[in-house]
């Protein structure tokens, strides 16, 4: 059986978070840096990552990590993998990569060397001098940080985030990853009643839907290590219809999303069609200003609009002060704002029971937590 050494990248702000999601799946030797989530385990774990992951970036081999301030021990050290174990003679293997803080700092020489390396390795094992690169993808990429180079093949293809639910969005679109982990720290469950009073295209409370009903975020796409040879297909049959098995039809989860915009809000509708959650979200036109939850008890996650995204600062900042009035403290309700205006709390008049440092694409935010 074959057993990998692998790595999540995810966004800074949430490694723990999804540590965890992978422990709970049954990845060994879990460990957490900056950005990332290292881990290893066999074919049917790599695929069960890829499938059921709501955190990761995207799930990666690693082949090889190093120290390396030259570009001939770049060279060495890569071709010294044994790369045999994961191309085939007549597959593609591009090489992409990044590099920061690095002697190395020339990404294209980086690539190109790399690319040598590998080839040099392939032409001694296979006895071949050319390429076709005809078949299966295995995108080589590369970090190189602090001089330490860890190189990784690509297992996804398009990033995790990609559910294929989101064919199009609003303006603002949050990130599905972002969003999951906003559901996440929300403690979403599946007999909660979820709201979003600024909901836009609909993506945090298709994600807090996916959370509860247990809906495994790649299960309606696929992936470019599905056509590996070295990967068990079987191991990849199992695992979808595991995650089939373990959706959760019958729970009580239900949500709410309100907006000013109806064209965000048809495309809300849509996207929770697509994701197959539409008859656990009820969409409306409405002002913030008019959000009154009838519920006894409720769970609001919200991003709303500001400066650098929607609305100049001034507008932004008011719909702050207006969210104050609305998310009221109140007996079996949490609220969970994300925004990178550094004075929310001043704003809100309330200073937040817990606060966890995100990123919205490249913008820093934080998560303001309010529970008691």
């Amino acid at each position: 059986m074959n057993k990998y050494k692998m790595a999540a990248p995810c966004m800074l702000g949430i490694e723990g978070l999804l540590a965890n999601e992978l422990k709970f799946m049954g990845a060994e030797n879990v460990l957490a840096e900056n950005g990332r989530v290292f881990f290893e385990g066999t074919d049917e774990i790599l695929a069960r990552a890829n499938l059921r992951c709501r955190l990761a970036e995207r799930i990666v081999i690693t082949a090889g990590i190093f120290k390396a301030d030259s570009f001939n021990e770049l060279f060495e050290k890569t071709k010294a993998i044994n790369w045999e174990n994961y191309i085939s003679v007549n597959d593609k293997f591009p090489v992409t990569g990044r590099s920061l803080s690095s002697k190395l700092s020339s990404v294209p020489d980086c690539q190109k060397i790399i690319k040598k390396a590998i080839v040099d390795k392939l032409s001694s094992k296979y006895n071949i001098s050319y390429f076709e690169e005809t078949c299966s993808m295995k995108k080589i990429r590369f970090l190189i940080l602090k001089d330490t180079v860890t190189i990784m093949i690509d297992t996804s293809g398009e990033g995790l985030h990609k559910r294929g639910y989101r064919a199009v969005s609003n303006d603002a679109p949050i990130k599905e990853t972002l969003a999951a982990a906003l559901a996440e720290l929300s403690r979403v469950r599946d007999n909660h009643i979820v709201y979003d009073p600024c909901c836009g295209s609909g993506t945090i409370l298709i994600e807090a839907a996916l959370k509860a009903l247990n809906i495994a975020p790649g299960l309606c796409r696929s992936f470019v290590s599905e056509s590996w040879q070295n990967i068990s297909p079987q191991a990849w049959k199992a695992e979808r219809e595991s995650a089939r098995k373990d959706i959760k039809n019958d729970c009580e989860f239900i949500a709410f999303g309100s907006d000013i915009d109806e064209n965000a809000l048809d495309i809300a509708r849509e996207n929770a069609k697509k994701a197959g959650v539409a008859d656990r979200i009820k969409f409306d036109i409405a002002d913030i200003k008019d959000f009154s939850p009838q519920t006894r008890f409720g769970t609001v996650i919200c991003n709303p609009p500001y400066g650098e995204r929607l609305l100049d600062f001034d507008k932004a900042d008011e719909i702050y002060k207006t969210m104050a009035k609305v998310f009221l403290p109140r007996p079996g309700y949490s609220y969970t704002v994300i925004t990178p205006q550094d004075e929310f709390e001043r704003l809100f008049g309330r200073k937040a029971d817990k606060r966890r440092k995100l990123y919205n694409g490249t913008i820093p935010c934080t998560a303001y937590m309010y529970y008691k």
